[in-house]
């Protein structure tokens, strides 16, 4: 298994101190340069505003392969949106899900309403952890005002072994929403719906922020991201 560099604390504090004056654009051109771009791994969900985020990556590196988690538990409406934005911007995309017969676990188990969290990590966690290890930096598209977790994050992070690049954490709503209109960018078809935040079709409900998401249960996270 190819083994990544270490990067120290101290590494990881001077890219947040040169990369914080810069912004969301500036941040992911000066990546390209940083580190090298075969070791770059951006991931995407599809979800409510991923045409921002994937709009501004195709931009500066129309060649970079996108990762999309297929749970098997997608609204058809994201899989319609990540066609359309597959074919607006010429996206390279890659599924990445769990086994067959794990995947077929849950579905029998119904592990979604008894274990959300597990259902998570067979799904989405650990299939991405095995591609985790080809990549040198993670590029996510979080943002401080989406979750309280979410708010204490850095630009960047060491995460389970791999440098964390959240190039957009600082971005605000407004900001967000004002590029999408200012390119005529589409949002996710269930935004205008009421979902503010969209996940796999069994654990989302209408809801503003991520209200929607695992409705009834302390879990804000799918897992990801901690």
């Amino acid at each position: 298994m190819p083994r990544r560099p270490v990067v120290d604390s101290a590494a990881i504090q001077l890219l947040n101190q040169q990369y914080a004056p810069l912004d969301f654009e500036a941040r992911i051109r000066r990546l390209y340069s940083d580190f090298p771009p075969e070791k770059v791994l951006v991931t995407s969900s599809f979800a409510a505003t991923s045409a921002y985020f994937l709009h501004i990556v195709a931009t500066i590196r129309p060649e970079q392969v996108v990762h999309f988690i297929d749970t098997g538990y997608h609204f058809p409406e994201t899989l319609e949106y990540r066609q359309y934005l597959i074919d607006r911007f010429g996206l390279t995309v890659k599924d990445v899900r769990a086994e067959d017969w794990q995947h077929q676990f849950t579905q029998e188990e119904k592990t979604w309403a008894k274990d959300p969290d597990f259902c998570c990590s067979v799904n989405k966690v650990e299939p991405l952890e095995q591609i985790k290890a080809q990549y040198q930096v993670w590029v996510s598209s979080l943002m401080r005002w989406q979750t309280e977790h979410r708010a204490e994050l850095d630009i960047f992070e060491v995460r389970r072994g791999v440098i964390k690049f959240n190039p957009m954490i600082d971005v605000s709503q407004e900001e967000r929403d004002a590029y999408i209109r200012e390119h005529d960018l589409p949002f996710h078809p269930l935004v205008a719906k009421g979902y503010s935040s969209i996940g796999c079709k069994h654990c989302t409900v209408p809801g503003d922020g991520r209200s929607g998401r695992w409705v009834g249960k302390p879990k804000t996270e799918c897992g990801l991201h901690l």
